[in-house]
């Protein structure tokens, strides 16, 4: 007699349901030819420099294990960067410094480590809500109760929204922006306050920033030496001591399936992230290290202004019909349904299956039911297709 497998399965798996996002992927196999506004996959091809070496790195045979940190060549480029970029300090990632920084498997890998890391059971931790769809079940596989921080109708995570959840129990708060699935950019001020309360609350800041690179001209703020940014919590005078940078490679250069991320921050969290990760991930691939190292100095202006260019699109198609939050930055929009038509997200998003056209009903990222995320990560012809059928679905067509 087989064995009862089923009844083997633990109650941490129980507890966690399939991404609906990938329900959506597996829906879309079932359609012919969609339009697919689903999907946060860039839709241009990896730099060749970063495709370069990473065969580079295969054919020159290495693929063996690198340290858990990450290769040192890699490792210097991102604290390199990360110093220019937002004036943490130059001994960033060397022996004995106070703050360091590893590679991480992902984004994803990163928040994984720093939660298994951080949590445990009785700790809490705050996340926005809407929120990208990891944020609510990592934390509760470490044991941690998973509090959410609602950010409607802007969807701004700001320090107003968060003080009032924060309780003696809090350990960590949680903002991303630009935001999935709302694409929206917190201001200077706004990442300010939010990193003022958390030092005043003794609370980590995490700040999940995969799409830094991918912030519109629009959104960008200058800083004193005339540089056009995205705001960050992590640009600010001793950032480096209460903030969890998160940040990666797959989005701002289309290589989403490498899973290269990585992460800088106090010493003692990074330092607990790399014993995790010597006992999890191992070390992120060692070929795509390489590639990754060839990202810096890349530029992706011309691709970011593209995108900019869809976001209008999406804002001239549906702005006049409904509530939609100006993205600033990512492939995303998060569109609320027309309270005039009765329907709630996950309706609306059936009738769009039923035309062709595949979006995320919202509450796959929230407790609300009433909007619905659209990525605009798809050529301009098949967009607009997209958006004439979602605007005729929302005048009653």
């Amino acid at each position: 007699m087989a064995i009862d497998c089923e009844r083997l399965i633990s109650d941490r798996a129980r507890s966690i349901d399939a991404s609906g996002i990938r329900k959506v992927f597996d829906l879309g196999a079932t359609l012919k030819d969609p339009i697919n506004l689903s999907i946060g996959q860039p839709d241009f091809a990896v730099p060749q420099e970063m495709k370069r070496a990473a065969c580079e790195a295969i054919e020159n045979n290495q693929n063996g294990y690198t340290l858990t940190q990450g290769i040192p060549a890699l490792r210097r480029a991102i604290c390199a960067h990360v110093t220019k970029d937002l004036g943490w300090p130059s001994d960033l990632g060397e022996a004995g410094a106070a703050t360091q920084a590893m590679v991480t498997t992902g984004t994803s890998g990163g928040l994984f480590l720093a939660f298994m890391s951080l949590l445990g059971p009785g700790d809490e931790i705050i996340v926005p809500d809407p929120y990208f769809v990891a944020y609510p079940h990592m934390p509760r596989l470490a044991g941690a109760t998973v509090v959410k921080c609602d950010t409607y109708p802007d969807f701004r995570m700001t320090a107003d929204r968060i003080e009032p959840l924060i309780t003696a129990k809090t350990k960590v708060v949680l903002i991303d922006s630009p935001s999935n699935p709302a694409g929206v950019v917190l201001s200077g001020q706004e990442c300010r306050d939010v990193l003022e309360l958390c030092r005043a609350k003794g609370v980590l800041l995490i700040s999940d920033e995969i799409y830094d690179e991918f912030t519109f001209a629009d959104h960008r703020e200058r800083l004193e030496d005339g540089r056009m940014v995205c705001p960050s919590p992590a640009r600010f005078a001793g950032a480096h001591e209460d903030v969890l940078l998160i940040r990666g490679f797959g989005k701002t250069y289309g290589c989403t399936g490498w899973r290269m991320g990585y992460a800088a921050g106090p010493a003692p969290v990074i330092g607990a992230m790399t014993k995790m990760q010597q006992y999890s991930f191992v070390c992120a691939p060692t070929p795509l290290q390489h590639g990754c190292l060839a990202s810096f100095g890349v530029d992706m202006t011309e691709t970011v202004a593209r995108f900019a260019h869809r976001r209008d699109m999406v804002l001239a198609a549906l702005g006049d019909l409904t509530h939609v939050a100006n993205p600033g930055g990512a492939f995303y929009a998060f569109v609320e349904v027309p309270r005039r038509i009765g329907m709630s997200g996950q309706e609306f998003f059936q009738r769009a299956v039923e035309k062709n056209v595949l979006t995320i009903p919202g509450n796959v990222f929230s407790d609300h039911d009433t909007h619905f995320r659209l990525s605009f990560a798809i050529d301009e012809e098949r967009l607009a297709r997209g958006l004439e059928i979602l605007a005729g679905l929302m005048r009653g067509e």
